[in-house]
C-alpha cells in the first residue's frame, strides 16, 4: 500500500465525482448490517444527484494509488429541513432543531472499505471534510447494530453524542443521531 492522499471536492465539481467512489460505496455498503443490493445503489445514486446540489456540498475521497480506500460527504442543513422531524424517541426544543442554512453540516456517508479500516482513514477523512466549515455543529445517523461498533466508537472518540432515534423514511431501519459542537 502505497501513501494515501486526499482529495476534496465541492459544490459542482462534487458532483461529477459519484462514479469516482460508487465501487467502494457499493462494496462497503453490501457488508452487514447494511446488506444492499442493486436496487439500493440506483436508490442511493439518485439520492447523491439531489444531495449534490445542496449548499455546501463537499465530498471528500481517499486513495491509495489509484485505488478509492474511503470517501465521506456531506452539506448545511437547510431552513426547512425534517432532518430533525425525523427522531422517533425525544422532542426537541425549536432553538435546537431551527436551521438557518449554515448552522448545522449533515455527514450523510463517511466508509472506509475493509483493506484500509484501522488506520485512521476515516478520522483523517472526517478532519478534512469539517476543515473550514462555517457551522456550529455537525449532525450524523449510524446504525445501532453490533457490526457497526467500530463506527460507533469512533464517532463517540471524535466527540459526537446521541440526540436521539430517528427513522428517516417509512421502510428505513432506525438509526442513532448523532451531534458534535464545533470549535
Amino acid at each position: 500500500m502505497t501513501k494515501v492522499t486526499y482529495q476534496r471536492h465541492e459544490a459542482d465539481e462534487a458532483a461529477g465525482q459519484l462514479d469516482a467512489f460508487l465501487a467502494a460505496y457499493e462494496e462497503v455498503y453490501r457488508e452487514p448490517p447494511y446488506s444492499e443490493g442493486p436496487s439500493d445503489v440506483a436508490e442511493f445514486m439518485a439520492h447523491y444527484r439531489v444531495q449534490a446540489r445542496r449548499p455546501g456540498m463537499r465530498l471528500v475521497i481517499a486513495y491509495d494509488g489509484d485505488q478509492v480506500a474511503g470517501f465521506t460527504y456531506g452539506y448545511y442543513l437547510a431552513p426547512d429541513t425534517r432532518w430533525w422531524a425525523n427522531l422517533q424517541d425525544v422532542e426537541l426544543p425549536d432553538a435546537f432543531t431551527r436551521e438557518d442554512g449554515k448552522r448545522t453540516f449533515v455527514i450523510i456517508e463517511l466508509a472506509v472499505r475493509e483493506p484500509w479500516r484501522r488506520r485512521g482513514i476515516a478520522a483523517e477523512l472526517h478532519a478534512r471534510l469539517l476543515e473550514g466549515l462555517d457551522a456550529v455543529r455537525v449532525t450524523l445517523t449510524m446504525r445501532p447494530e453490533p457490526e457497526a461498533l467500530p463506527a460507533q466508537s469512533a464517532y463517540a472518540a471524535w466527540g459526537y453524542r446521541k440526540v436521539g432515534v430517528s427513522h428517516p423514511w417509512d421502510e428505513a431501519p432506525l438509526y442513532d443521531c448523532m451531534v458534535r459542537e464545533l470549535p
